[in-house]
């Protein structure tokens, strides 16, 4: 935990935010992966471990803004509890490790609510994510509860919305990492990285997705760590998401890995590597893959202060467009093919996102409501509607920088089929790449007040740094 100051501080300014009211924050529970006692592993909410940092289940807590009140609620370890996990320091020891000095037990968290909402006090929460906390709000405040952020509950509404304006105020804390946030995020990129070179060293024909996907596992899990999200590990990079792990790798093969470690505090990883299977790429990946390095030392360079990163996005993609262009896969002006969408065809998704406690921070209040201005609203349009990460850059902010260029054939199909955009896609030319899979290259970086940084150690990834480690 960080010292008990910096989550008063946290509380303290939240407050400062909200005109009035009551914060409300639950804890994560146990969830059971098959019966009761058999669970997945613990994670506590995001949010709670900001602003309290207890690191552990059962726990809920208010925050009453107009009666300058913070109370934790939880229980005490019974017998039983201490039989099967040992003895723990007690719950009065815990909230004063984060400078907390006022705990109930959380029986009486229901009645504390009850009271609030008689004598109309705003209830402001964020969105819940799990099936068990939406039941627990809505027993606590007695209605239906909503995904979507809106107006603070109060007493009477038909539907309980999380707090849009709770959600902006403490986007506009978490998106600004404080010097000992970057330390540990800087630690679990470091972890994360390793992770990288040790795929990259071990791949070879012969080997399956699974043996990297383990290997790489056992990095993080030796260190006591666990992952910040789930491995991808694939040899079709073309399909984003992929965690079946069930491909043999062959010559000729590329491997792209998207992996990331979450610390000890709980800050997360997040970096992707393609990699050859055999010693080195073949002439037509190394083609395409110094397209994509091109375009991320590009948008890696101009990370700065004051441009969105909405810029930064079309920039990358003109600059994919201009180096396809070359291979004679695109034409016509790569600007205007950015600014149309038409290189979405090649890479669907947004040039980055937000990093913090989650690998994705704060996604459940929303991506628009992190990642864009207050009250903007993402471009609809194909491929800029996967753009998490739009608004102005500021010093603070932490985020991935990922282009990826990817032939999928299913897509290209369609739109030929219907003959999008095909004053800048050379669709004949196109066939012949239908079956070069995918290849994508991430790393996580730092505003600073002049420019920008990469977080944690540099990950191999030019053509010569990784035909070293392969050697």
């Amino acid at each position: 935990m960080f010292p008990p100051q910096i989550y008063a501080e946290r509380r303290q300014r939240l407050q400062q935010t909200l005109g009035g009211g009551l914060v409300l924050m639950l804890g994560n529970g146990i969830a059971s992966y098959n019966y009761p006692d058999n669970n997945y592993p613990f994670r506590q909410d995001s949010t709670f471990l900001y602003f309290f940092g207890l690191d552990y289940e059962g726990l809920a807590a208010i925050i009453d803004i107009d009666n300058d009140q913070t109370i934790v609620f939880g229980d005490e370890l019974t017998l039983d509890d201490i039989i099967w996990s040992g003895v723990q320091p007690t719950l009065v020891e815990r909230c004063a490790a984060v400078g907390v000095s006022e705990t109930r037990p959380l029986a009486t968290l229901s009645r504390h609510i009850e009271l609030a909402l008689e004598k109309r006090q705003p209830i402001h929460f964020v969105p819940p994510y799990r099936g068990h906390t939406i039941l627990w709000l809505e027993q606590l405040l007695g209605t239906k509860v909503s995904t979507t952020p809106g107006d603070a509950f109060l007493k009477g509404m038909p539907v309980a919305t999380p707090s849009l304006e709770l959600c902006y105020n403490i986007a506009d804390m978490r998106n600004h990492k404080s010097p000992e946030e970057l330390e540990q995020l800087a630690e679990a990129v470091d972890i994360t990285v390793t992770m990288h070179e040790t795929a990259i060293r071990l791949v070879q024909p012969g080997m399956h997705e699974k043996d990297i996907a383990a290997a790489v596992g056992e990095v993080c899990q030796r260190l006591g760590y666990f992952f910040s999200f789930p491995t991808i590990c694939t040899n079709h990079g073309e399909t984003l998401h992929n965690h079946g792990y069930i491909h043999s790798l062959r010559e000729g093969d590329m491997l792209l890995l998207d992996a990331g470690a979450e610390n000890a505090m709980h800050y997360a990883g997040d970096c992707t590597t393609t990699m050859p299977v055999g010693r080195e790429f073949t002439d037509r990946q190394k083609a395409v893959y110094r397209v994509l390095i091109d375009t991320y030392e590009k948008a890696a360079a101009q990370l700065r202060p004051g441009i969105t990163y909405r810029e930064c996005h079309v920039a990358a993609w003109a600059n994919i467009a201009a180096g396809l262009k070359e291979l004679g896969i695109m034409k016509g002006d790569p600007m205007e093919a950015a600014e149309a969408g038409a290189v979405a065809m090649f890479m669907p998704h947004g040039l980055g996102h937000m990093m913090g406690l989650d690998v994705h921070d704060m996604e459940n209040y929303g991506e628009v409501h992190v990642g864009y201005p207050r009250g903007a609203h993402k471009d609809p349009r194909f491929g800029f509607a996967s753009l998490r990460l739009g608004r102005m850059l500021e010093p603070g902010f932490v985020f991935t920088v990922e282009p990826g260029i990817y032939f999928i054939p299913d897509l290209i199909d369609q739109w030929k089929a219907a003959g999008r955009f095909a004053d800048f896609i050379c669709y004949d030319e196109l066939q012949h790449w239908r079956d070069f899979g995918g290849m994508r290259n991430e790393e996580d970086y730092l505003i600073t007040s002049d420019g920008a940084r990469r977080v944690g150690r540099k990950k191999p990834y030019t053509l010569d740094e990784l035909a070293a480690l392969r050697r």
